[in-house]
């Protein structure tokens, strides 16, 4: 097992430990939002929402409070998805209160990694193109902001298959960890 797969999720007895996850982007916009509602509609079809903590944030603070991107929530909506989180920036204290911290594109693995207070925190940062299936040729979710219609869609897409695997992969690691009596990440 690489590195930084290696156990690290908190020591507390919550329901959710091991499956607290911020999903991150450059604006909190577009890709962060829409992965946390691809998320949240998973868990939530599974009967799981008490199980989990979903949320996202952006590297960047220009759209802070705002709304998700009207194009991203009514592509979003169309899916049968309502994206009404609050746009804000990930912060040092998120590498508390997360198991895992999903980046959207390498540039967003970066920033957080240099914002990671420890090596441990480093550990939690995952980028969201190992969940990505090879066929469809992307090693992370594309900006769609300066896109068409297109794009909106390829996000969702991509999102839809990528965030199921990235469930199984946090399910696995917490329920091997809840059968060793340890930290799930």
């Amino acid at each position: 097992m690489p590195t930084n797969e290696k156990n690290h999720i908190e020591t507390d007895n919550s329901p959710r430990r091991g499956r607290r996850v911020l999903f991150v982007c450059l604006g909190n916009i577009c890709r962060s939002p829409a992965a946390e509602g691809v998320m949240r509609a998973l868990i939530d079809q599974n009967g799981e929402s008490a199980l989990w903590e979903i949320d996202s944030a952006g590297t960047g603070g220009w759209h802070v409070g705002q709304l998700p991107d009207q194009r991203m929530r009514l592509h979003a909506r169309r899916r049968g998805l309502e994206l009404t989180h609050h746009c804000r920036q990930v912060r040092e204290a998120d590498f508390s209160r997360f198991d895992w911290i999903v980046g959207m594109d390498s540039q967003n693995i970066a920033d957080l990694r240099a914002l990671a207070p420890t090596p441990a925190d480093e550990r939690k940062i995952l980028p969201m193109g190992r969940f990505l299936d090879p066929q469809t040729g992307y090693d992370h979710v594309p900006d769609p902001y300066y896109e068409g219609s297109e794009g909106f869609e390829l996000v969702l897409d991509l999102l839809r298959d990528g965030c199921a695997r990235l469930r199984r992969f946090i399910e696995t690691k917490a329920s091997t960890a809840a059968a060793e009596g340890c930290d799930a990440r």
